[in-house]
Formats: C-alpha cells, structure tokens, sequence
C-alpha cells in the first residue's frame, strides 16, 4: 500500500485532519442550515475549489518539463473583465450580462495561454522566462482594467459561480469536480495523456515517433489559463470584488507545491490528477489548520513549508530506506565475484566456459 502514488498526500491529508479533531472535536461536523451544508470540510473544499483548478492545469504543464508562473496574473485578469463589465452594464443582475462577462474572461484567458505557448512551443523561449513575463504584466494589466481600485458588484447569478450552492453542495465544489472528471477521462481514457507525457519525458524520442509537440505545448497552456480563469471567476465570485493588485496573488507557487505534494515530478514526464486534488486540498488545509488554532498568520508560510518538505521527505525512497522506513533490496552478488557458484577462485573464466 505504501507503494502507491497517493498513499503519501493522503496519509498527511489525514494527519493534518486528525490534528485538527485533536484541536477541535466538532471539526468534522457538518450541519445543514437552510438547505446547504456547512463545516470546515466543506469550506475546505469550497476555498479549495480555486486552487485545485490551477494545480490541474499546472499539473500537465509540469509534466511537459514547463512551468506557468503567469496563473495568478490570469487569475487577477479574469475577475477583473467579469467585475468590470457587469459593474458597467445596464443590467448587472441578469443573467445574461453574467453570461457575458463569463464568456469575455475565457476568452482573453484562451488568448494569453495561446501567447504562453506560442512564446514556448514556437519561439523555444524557457517556460520560465515565458511565463514570467506575464506574470509581471499581466498583474499590471488587471490594474489597469480595475483602475488600481476595487470593483465591487451586485449580481446574484455571478455569485453563484463562487459563493452558491448547488443540490446543497457549494457550487465552486461541483463546478471543480466536473473538470477535474473531464480532465481525468480525456487524459486517462485517451491518448492524449500518454501523448503528455512522452513529450515530457523524452523529447526527442517521442519527436522521432512523429509525436507534435508543438501542438500538444500550446494545449497544456492554453488549458492551464482557462483553468486559471474559472479559478479568477471562483475567487472574485465568492467576495463579490474584483482586486487586480491582491487576487491569485502567489497562487502559482502553492499549485507547484500542490503537484510536488502530489508526486509529480519537477523533471516532467509524469502527472497525477488524483495527487494533484490532494495535493491541492492539503495546502488549503494547512490554512484552515493555522486559523482555526490560533496560530500567528505571519507563520503560515513558514508553517506551509515545514509540511511540504515532510512530504517530500517521506515520498523519497532513499530518506525512507535511510530513517528504516523502508528496507533496502538485498545487494546481489557482482558477476565476478564468484560468489554463489561452485567455481574454484583460481579458475579462469575462459575454463569456466569450457
């Protein structure tokens, strides 16, 4: 069992949970008030749901040996366009000026992904450098949009996106695990995650097997970027605000740490959404951990990352061999050592042979 991939993420899932009971037994409680449900697991999931969505896309990024730092300007760009075009409209309240805003923050959000991919499939140029570019513009790019201040809106159909309930679930919870179900089967049930993955994992071998990397590169971040966009939409839903200078501000970092703690691999080559959602669900945790025990929130960061390097280090085989966690392989005998075979030391091999 400990073989397994999620055994790791989950087990320190569970730890960080039982933590929490030990703190507060009424922790795991979830009551219905008004037809909806409520508790720390469900808001958990409900201020989960952002982070999920952008560790999923960076999630196959990561596994085509890139990396999208600009996820949390996308993130600031999208609610930005929805905050500011149903603030403007004539009918912020209906449901099709939502509709639109919606569509318009997809849209510029297919359209920078389709840059980051050009810059990186086409022009060669690092994930890093790529992304980082709009990283830093694009936050400049949702101040502008919001006028350096922040919008607020009155639309009940746009805060169903973030803050509704659904069949008394919360909405962003559903709308979270549709994509990720979607994500699994065409990545999973298809070849397109193999496909993925050969690119990550051997370039030149899966360009020699005709695989186009070129086409599949610009699709993981134009899917990352829609992935940031819904996150956008969630985050400014929930406040009923738009803030360019302070929305998904550092959330590309804790969707690295959300894959890392999910097992995916930095070098490419492999994915995990399953580890991912985990991973993703983990790092929200350890936020509502910190609240909810009254620790100083100046330490949250210094807390996150004292968990992250636990995990990996229980997720390494040669820390676990090395603490007994694991037991080494017996070491086998060298070839020409002798050892195992009735073959006196003096006898050449050449009469061995023989």
């Amino acid at each position: 069992m400990t073989k397994h991939r999620l055994f790791w993420p989950a087990a320190v899932l569970l730890a960080l949970l039982l933590a929490n009971v030990a703190f507060n037994h009424a922790f795991l409680s979830i009551r219905v008030e008004e037809g909806h449900l409520y508790g720390s697991l469900i808001d958990i999931l409900q201020f989960g749901a952002p982070l999920v969505l952008v560790a999923l896309g960076m999630s196959l990024v990561i596994a085509t040996r890139g990396i999208d730092l600009s996820i949390g300007s996308t993130v600031a760009i999208s609610g930005a366009l929805a905050c500011e075009h149903i603030a403007t409209s004539a009918r912020p309240g209906a449901l099709s000026t939502v509709l639109e805003a919606v569509a318009i923050s997809l849209a510029v959000a297919l359209a920078l992904g389709l840059i980051n991919g050009f810059l990186v499939a086409t022009l060669d140029v690092q994930p890093i450098v790529a992304t980082l570019i709009l990283m830093v513009a694009g936050r400049g790019v949702a101040q502008l949009v919001t006028d350096g201040q922040i919008i607020t809106v009155t639309s009940a159909p746009y805060k169903m996106i973030g803050g509704g309930h659904w069949l008394m679930v919360p909405f962003a919870v559903v709308l979270a695990a549709v994509l990720v179900v979607l994500t699994g089967l065409l990545t999973r049930r298809t070849a397109l995650g193999l496909l993925i993955e050969s690119v990550g994992g051997n370039p030149t071998a899966s360009r020699l097997a005709g695989i186009r990397a070129t086409g599949l590169l610009v699709l993981v971040y134009v899917f990352s970027a829609v992935c940031a966009a819904v996150a956008g939409l969630m985050i400014s839903s929930n406040v009923s605000s738009a803030d360019g200078n302070n929305a998904g501000l550092w959330i590309e970092l804790d969707a690295i740490l959300a894959v890392v703690i999910g097992g995916g691999a930095l070098t490419g080559g492999r994915f995990s959404l399953g580890g991912t959602v985990l991973g993703a669900l983990t790092i929200q945790t350890l936020s509502t951990t910190v609240y909810s025990m009254g620790i100083p929130p100046e330490t949250t960061l210094i807390f996150k990352a004292l968990v992250v390097i636990a995990v990996c280090l229980v997720q390494s085989s040669a820390f676990r061999a090395r603490v007994g966690l694991r037991r080494r392989p017996p070491s086998r005998p060298s070839p020409h050592s002798g050892q195992g075979r009735n073959v006196p030391r003096n006898v050449s091999k050449h009469e061995v042979g023989a």
